[in-house]
C-alpha cells in the first residue's frame, strides 16, 4: 500500500523533547488516479497517431503528407475544412507526431464561448479582475507551455481576441485579465476553421495580418464526398468500434445498405457516417446492417416512392437509374428471404405491387425450397 508519512517532534517548555506526532496518509486512491491519467494520456497518443486518421484515396495521402511535413516542424497551422472532417484529429496527429508530444496538448472550442469568457479561458485571470474572480487563474495558453494549444472554430473570435491573439503570435507571451505583467509561453499554435477566412476578411469582421500569421502552413482537409472511396474504410472502422463497445458481433453491410451509403451526400461529413453506423447498432439484429437499419434521412435521398402503383415496372431505388427487371427483383427476393413487404420497402413500392410484378413474370410465391 502507497503511503506518506509525515513526523514532528515534540517540545515541552523548556526545549525538552517528549515525544513525536506521526501522521500516515493511505495514498491508494492517489496512485489508482495516477495511473488512470497516464493510462488517459497514452490512449490519446494512440487515438492521435497517423495511422488512426483513415483513407485511401489520393486527396487524403497529401493530407497525411502534409501533416508529417507540419509534425516536423514549429509552423503556426490552419487546418480549413468542413464540420465533421476531422480537424480536430489532424491537430492531434501533428502534436503527437511532434518533438512537444511529451507536453500538453490543450484544445479550445472559440464558438462555445462569449467574449469575455474567452478572453479570461484563454489568458486567465487574476483575482478581483471581475465579480466571480475569487482566485488567480492560469489561462490555458499558460496550460499549453511547452506544448500545443488547438483553437477550434478560429473564426468566430471578436476583432478584440483577435488582436490579443495577434499579440501572442508575435510576443509569445500573454498577459492575465487584471493585469499588466507579461508572461512568456512557449507554444506551439494550431487552429482551425470551416468557414472561407478571407471572405471574412473582404467583410470586415477578420483582421488581415492575423490572417497571415495563422496561415503560416494551411492544411485542408477534404469533405467526405470528395473522398468516396474512404467510405468503406470509414464504416468498417466504425463498425469495429461499435462492436467492441456493445459486444455485438456485426460483420458489415448489406449490399443494398452499402449503395446508401456510397450514394449519399454527406453533408455532415465522417461525424454524421459514425453517427449513422451507431444509429444502425441500435436496430440491427443481424450480422449486417441493412437499408432501415439506417438513419431515415439517409435512406429518404436514395428511396423515392411511386407516384402511383401500376403494372409497368417501376425504377428500382436500389439499383438508381435502372429498370426493375425480373433478376433484379428475383435478387432481392433472395437477399431478404422471400418478404415481400421488405423487398417493397427496398423498392419503394407497395407489397401488393411486388406480388403483380411476381405474377406478371411467373415468379414462385413462395420460397423455392432448395
Amino acid at each position: 500500500m502507497p503511503v506518506l508519512k509525515n513526523a514532528r517532534l515534540m517540545k515541552n517548555a523548556e526545549g525538552k523533547a517528549v515525544g513525536v506526532v506521526e501522521t500516515v496518509t493511505d495514498l491508494t486512491e492517489l496512485d489508482k488516479t495516477k495511473k488512470q491519467v497516464e493510462e488517459i494520456g497514452r490512449k490519446l497518443g494512440e487515438v492521435h497517431h497517423m495511422d488512426r486518421i483513415i483513407g485511401k484515396s489520393h486527396i487524403m495521402q497529401q493530407v497525411f503528407h502534409s501533416v508529417k511535413a507540419a509534425a516536423a516542424s514549429e509552423a503556426t497551422i490552419l487546418i480549413q475544412g468542413e464540420s465533421g472532417t476531422g480537424k480536430e484529429l489532424v491537430a492531434g496527429a501533428i502534436h503527437y507526431n511532434s518533438n512537444r508530444v511529451t507536453k500538453p496538448l490543450v484544445t479550445v472550442n472559440c464558438s462555445a464561448l462569449s467574449e469575455t469568457l474567452l478572453e479570461s479561458e484563454l489568458f486567465g485571470h487574476v483575482k478581483g479582475a471581475y465579480t466571480g474572480a475569487i482566485k488567480d487563474r492560469k489561462g490555458r495558453f499558460e496550460e499549453a507551455d511547452g506544448g500545443t494549444i488547438f483553437l477550434d472554430e478560429i473564426g468566430e473570435i471578436s476583432p478584440f481576441i483577435q488582436v490579443k491573439l495577434l499579440r501572442v503570435l508575435q510576443e509569445k507571451e500573454v498577459e492575465r485579465v487584471g493585469e499588466s505583467k507579461p508572461r512568456k509561453v512557449d507554444i506551439r499554435i494550431i487552429t482551425a476553421t470551416n468557414k472561407n477566412l478571407y471572405d471574412l476578411i473582404r467583410k470586415g469582421t477578420f483582421r488581415e495580418d492575423l490572417y497571415y500569421r495563422l496561415k503560416v502552413f494551411p492544411i485542408s482537409v477534404p469533405s467526405l464526398r470528395e473522398r468516396k472511396e474512404d467510405i468503406p474504410l470509414l464504416a468498417a472502422h466504425f463498425i469495429k468500434q461499435q462492436n467492441e463497445k456493445t459486444g455485438k458481433t456485426i460483420k458489415g453491410f448489406t449490399k443494398a445498405a452499402t449503395q446508401i451509403l456510397m450514394d449519399y451526400d454527406w453533408r455532415g461529413n465522417v461525424r454524421e457516417l459514425e453517427n449513422a453506423v451507431e444509429h444502425a447498432f441500435v436496430l440491427c439484429n443481424s450480422e449486417e446492417i441493412d437499408t432501415f437499419d439506417l438513419p431515415v434521412e439517409i435512406r429518404k435521398t436514395h428511396f423515392t416512392p411511386p407516384a402511383s402503383l401500376q403494372m409497368e415496372p417501376q425504377r428500382s431505388s436500389s439499383q438508381p437509374g435502372r429498370t426493375l427487371t425480373q433478376e433484379t427483383l428475383l435478387e432481392l427476393l433472395h437477399e431478404s428471404d422471400w418478404n415481400k413487404a421488405e423487398v417493397g420497402r427496398r423498392l419503394g413500392v407497395s407489397r401488393t405491387a411486388v406480388w403483380k410484378y411476381m405474377k406478371k413474370w411467373n415468379i414462385s410465391l413462395q420460397k423455392p425450397i432448395d
